[in-house]
This record gives structure tokens, C-alpha cells and sequence, in this order.
């Protein structure tokens, strides 16, 4: 039986049914309301190390590289995670109200069969992002011991793909450390979270303080103007710049249920979110811009790469300190944002034979499989194809989830039968399949076709707005659109 409590919150009574489900296993199961204690520091604190990464700080600066000057940069940055902050805090709310992850939320819209397509393509993502991140840390793993050890680099010979021997171990080193901490579980996350947020804050503050010196005050950085004169050499670079943006936390637009489930109330997940992710990737992106253009002054070209301006310094202490902050940096980064969800996806996918740790350890694998190292070879790949290319696909299902919970639902759900292959939800839900596949078919469609190349650079916003619509659209002829909530007992 369902409890609903005074604040709006539902829980199960009893669970003896759905525990005997092929589709529940421990870590998808809703979260006991006694159990959910983030509280709004908790998601300010996730959002705020989550941003404070290199991927944000290259973001900045590999928009520079693009063509942009300095606040150009900062606006476009600050607009789409302003835009995508509406979808995050949409797809929240029933994870705070259920207490269910991202997997089994997208089961209402999708069925409980059908959610596999959703959580495969959002986990696949992550598996890329999860590898991004490895080899950043590897990196910075790699300058630490270059630092403590002037001849690493060449200890194990030439090496391969253009990386030396001991840049892989570093890589397959932070790997491993990624992988260490997963199994230990949430708990110990939150305590990384909450240490490394403002730990790389000062950090980072501390090196712009550098560079401002270095490049004699904020005037000559801030003088240096961008490649475009007029608004139409702009708008080409711009507008897929702030689709990459948006594309930048796609991912976690989708799965914010996995974090929001243990909160302890709507109010203070909500207010930890607006305080903290529009802020804070606006002023760590404006360190990384004024860095950059300081790397410009000081060494005659723009490094939109941190790891390998820190690696420029002569002061092997400084060089150390500041390593040992990237490695924090981006393995609280790391582990929050790209296994917390495949995890859980993979053990949506296969709930008796995958559970949260070896879901993390395939998250792992596939990032390996991915290549990081050739999407991080320059900034137009990183921002232009990887970032820009996904978003399509995931605004599509955040077009189909957002459509069905808020719209078609009016965020109700029987929480029971998402765990149930008999249940209301069981199945395919065929028009959720049609509206995400016609969302990426609009939205990638320009890949192809010359005709929708201007689609292309809009892929999140084609998605997104192609998926809600031809759901919405759909689901007023479906038998699924009527399902009712469960009578309740009230708490």
C-alpha cells in the first residue's frame, strides 16, 4: 500500500509484492522516507563540486578558442544552464515525491520494458562522459608524479596512440580509484562531495589571483577581443555554442530522480539547485575564461587546457598542490555525474544479474572502450561533436518524461506497478518509442540531410520540443493516458 504524507511524499507500505519482481532489486527500490535526508546544502554542494571540473573550465575557454571573447563566452555559458535548469527541475520532482532513480521513473512513460531505451541511451552517454573524465584525472595523476618524479614520463617507454606508457598506467590508475569509491556507495560520495566543493573553489581562485598577476590586472585580459565582428559571423558559432551549453548537464536532466529521491523535501532540492548551478558554472567558467586569456599574455597562445598550463610551472610544490586538486576535482565530478545513473540503468536493464557496483564497473569499461583521449584531442571536438551531437537524443526524452509526468499524468503515478511486469505500466508504451525516435531523427537528421543542417545546431531544442509534442499528441488516444492512481492511505 502507498502512503502519501502531509508534504506530499509517497511511500510503500509494504514491499513483499514487488521484491518478488524480476524488475526491483535493492538499489532501484524507492527510498524509505525515513532515509531520504539530503538536505539543501547537500544538492547545492553536489551541484557546486559537480561544476567546479575541468570539462566546465574547458567549456570556457575552448569557447574562446572558438572565436569569442570573453563575455560572450560567460553569457552563452550562463543562458544554457539557466535554460536547462527548467528540464533538471521537472524530471526532480518525482524523485523527491516517489523516492524512485531515473530508471524506474521512466518506466510511467515508457513501460517497464520500453524504459530500457531511455536508460541504455542516457547510460551509453555517461559511459562516454565517464571516460572523459578518466582520462582529465589520469592527466592531472600523470603532471602530479612528472612533479614527484622528473623522469616518469619516459619510465616505461614511448608507448602508443601518441601517449607514452606512463600516461596510460596515470589514466588506468584513476580508473581504478573511480571504480574503488563505487563501491563503497552514496554515503561516501556525499562526504567527497561536501569536502571537494569548496576545496577546488579556493584552489582555482587562487590561480586566477596568478594569473591576473602574471598578466599585469584584469584591463589586458579583459581588451582582448573575439574573431567576430558583426552578429552574423556570431550567431553561426553561437547558437550550436548554446545547444552544446544545454548539452553539457543533458545528462542530468534526465537523471536528477537519482539524486533527488533521498531529498528531504521539494522546497530544499529545488532551492539547492537554483542557488547553486547557474551561479556557480558562471563564475568557475569565468575563472577558466580569465585563465585562458591570461595563457595568452603570458605564454603568446590561449591553453584551453588547465592540466597543461599548470604543467608549465616551474615550482614543483605548486605544480603538486595544484594536481592534487584536479584529481579531487574531477573524481567527485566523476563518480556523481556518470556512474550514480548507468549504474542504476544497467541495473534497470538487468535487475536480477546487475546490481549499483557492477553497473559502475561496466560504466568504467564502456568509458574505456569510448576513446577519451580522441574526444579531448581538441576543443571544436569536444564542444562541436560530442557535446552538441548527444544533446539531440537526450532532449528528445526529456521532451517524452516531462510530457507524460507533468502533462498526461498530472504527476501521479502508481508507484507499485512500476515495479510490476503485470502492472499498469507493463511493457511497451509505443508512443513514447515513436516521439523520442521522430526527436532524434529531427534533431540528427541535419547530419545527413543538407536540408536539415539548421536543425543540427538546435539538436537539444529539435529534441526536445519533437519528442513533447508528438508524445502529448499520442497520448490522447492511448488506453495509458487513463491509468489512475491507486486508492491511498493517508499519513
Amino acid at each position: 500500500m502507498e502512503t502519501h504524507h502531509p508534504d506530499g511524499r509517497v511511500e510503500l507500505v509494504s514491499t513483499a509484492r514487488i521484491e518478488q519482481s524480476p524488475l526491483y532489486n535493492h538499489d532501484l527500490a524507492p527510498v524509505p522516507i525515513a532515509r531520504r535526508d539530503w538536505t539543501t546544502y547537500s544538492y547545492a554542494a553536489l551541484w557546486i563540486s559537480m561544476a567546479h571540473c575541468i570539462p566546465t573550465y574547458m567549456l570556457a575557454s575552448g569557447l574562446m578558442t572558438a572565436g569569442m571573447n570573453w563575455w560572450q563566452a560567460l553569457v552563452t555559458i550562463l543562458l544554457g544552464n539557466t535554460i536547462v535548469l527548467i528540464p533538471i527541475l521537472l524530471n526532480s520532482h518525482p524523485g523527491t515525491k516517489y523516492g524512485i532513480p531515473f530508471p524506474v521513473f521512466a518506466r510511467a512513460a515508457y513501460g517497464t520494458i520500453g524504459s530500457n531505451l531511455p536508460a541504455l541511451m542516457r547510460a551509453l552517454v555517461a559511459c562516454g562522459w565517464f571516460g572523459i573524465q578518466a582520462w582529465i584525472g589520469g592527466e592531472a595523476l600523470h603532471t602530479l608524479f612528472t612533479t614527484l618524479m622528473p623522469g616518469w614520463p619516459g619510465l616505461l617507454g614511448a608507448g602508443f596512440s601518441g601517449h607514452t606508457t606512463t600516461e596510460w598506467l596515470s589514466f588506468l590508475l584513476f580508473w581504478a580509484l573511480n571504480v574503488a569509491i563505487i563501491y563503497r556507495g552514496m554515503n561516501l560520495l556525499r562526504l567527497v562531495e561536501n569536502w571537494a566543493a569548496p576545496f577546488v573553489l579556493v584552489m582555482t581562485a587562487i590561480l586566477l589571483a596568478w594569473a591576473i598577476r602574471e598578466a599585469n590586472g584584469l584591463g589586458p585580459l579583459l581588451a582582448q577581443p573575439g574573431k567576430f565582428e558583426t552578429l552574423a559571423e556570431f550567431l553561426p558559432v553561437f547558437v550550436p555554442s548554446l545547444t552544446a551549453m544545454i548539452g553539457f548537464w543533458a545528462t542530468l536532466s534526465l537523471n536528477m530522480p537519482d539524486f533527488t529521491r533521498f531529498g528531504r523535501s521539494q522546497r530544499e532540492q529545488m532551492l539547492g539547485q537554483v542557488v547553486a548551478l547557474p551561479t556557480t558554472m558562471f563564475v568557475f567558467a569565468a575563472m577558466g575564461v580569465l585563465i585562458t586569456s591570461a595563457s595568452g599574455i603570458i605564454y603568446g597562445e590561449p591553453i584551453w587546457d588547465p592540466i597543461k598550463l599548470v604543467g608549465r610551472f616551474e615550482t614543483p610544490l605548486v605544480v603538486g598542490i595544484s594536481m592534487f586538486t584536479a584529481v579531487v576535482a574531477t573524481l567527485a565530478v566523476n563518480i556523481a555525474a556518470n556512474v550514480v545513473s548507468p549504474a542504476n540503468d544497467f541495473a534497470n536493464a538487468f535487475p536480477r544479474l546487475i546490481d549499483f557496483k557492477t553497473g559502475g564497473l561496466v560504466t568504467g569499461l564502456l568509458g574505456i572502450l569510448m576513446q577519451p583521449w580522441r574526444l579531448l584531442a581538441d576543443p571544436s571536438g569536444y564542444i562541436f561533436t560530442w557535446l552538441l551531437g548527444y544533446s539531440g537524443g537526450l532532449g528528445s526524452i526529456a521532451g517524452v518524461l516531462i510530457a507524460d509526468y507533468w502533462l498526461v499524468r498530472r504527476r501521479q503515478l502508481r508507484l507499485e506497478d512500476l515495479y510490476l511486469e503485470d502492472g499498469a505500466y507493463k511493457g511497451w508504451n509505443p508512443p513514447a518509442v515513436v516521439a523520442t525516435l521522430l526527436g532524434c531523427a529531427f534533431a540528427w537528421g541535419g547530419l545527413w540531410l543538407e536540408a536539415l543542417k539548421p536543425l543540427y545546431d538546435y539538436a537539444w531544442f529539435v529534441g526536445f520540443g519533437v519528442g513533447f509534442l508528438v508524445y502529448a499528441g499520442l497520448m490522447q488516444r492511448s488506453p495509458r493516458a487513463d491509468i489512475a492512481p491507486v486508492p491511498t492511505a493517508e499519513g
